[in-house]
């Protein structure tokens, strides 16, 4: 936030999205592994995602983000290609989505709060829908995964004029059976105190390697978004 002042806020997101990097093999341990991007063609997208903001008290916010997303990819293996219980012969016209849709409840304390920067830090409790699903003329599957994921949340501000500020902010953990990183990097106008716009880079990343399920994916977005606070 800006100030102290505003107690709730409204953040809508919005902008270009590609992959750098959607590779996926399921089952984990059995299955072949493809390329969305190598082995198919790609659809790059436009992208939205919301926030809604309450700051109960000083130095204290609680963040409630939805982030829909799904890209498309069509194409023909080079190989015979197993996914999930289906195997789809070479040469064969496919078309495959990747769905990562999440929901995220974020608390973040005022740790830093000065007129040349602001340190907040916390903790978001992530949830993921994902579905990777492959269609031909004749068969079509899909695999469905949701689940909790706990990240580290962090952001940092600072001033480079009395309107404009530099921001990097977002969520992040690793483990030896995957990783998620979803991270902002921009600046941000504040015109006033009641309207915020800001602009940048942003980058979500992560994925899973395990019996069940192999998927990586790398997405780059350019993005701007407005922020509402009272």
């Amino acid at each position: 936030f800006a100030s102290a002042t505003p107690n709730w806020g409204i953040e809508v997101e919005g902008g270009w999205v590609w992959p750098g990097r959607i590779d996926v093999r399921i089952p984990g341990d059995a299955g072949t592994r493809f390329s969305f991007r190598n082995d198919l063609d790609v659809d790059n997208s436009a992208y939205a995602r919301g926030r809604l903001f309450w700051k109960p008290a000083d130095r204290h916010t609680v963040i409630a983000t939805v982030v829909p997303l799904e890209i498309s990819a069509r194409g023909e293996f080079a190989h015979d290609t197993r996914f999930a219980d289906s195997v789809f012969a070479a040469g064969t016209p496919v078309r495959a989505s990747y769905r990562f849709n999440n929901y995220r409840l974020t608390y973040r304390y005022h740790l830093i709060q000065s007129e040349r920067g602001d340190l907040e830090v916390g903790a978001t409790a992530f949830i993921r829908d994902a579905r990777v699903k492959v269609s031909s003329a004749d068969q079509t599957d899909s695999d469905d995964d949701l689940g909790f994921v706990p990240l580290l949340h962090i952001r940092a501000a600072a001033s480079i004029t009395p309107s404009w500020r530099g921001v990097i902010e977002g969520d992040a953990l690793a483990a030896p059976q995957g990783r998620a990183v979803d991270l902002f990097i921009g600046t941000e106008l504040h015109c006033g105190n009641s309207l915020v716009a800001g602009f940048g880079y942003r980058v979500l990343e992560g994925g899973a390697d395990n019996d069940t399920v192999y998927t990586f994916a790398l997405f780059h977005h350019a993005s701007a978004y407005l922020r509402w606070q009272w």
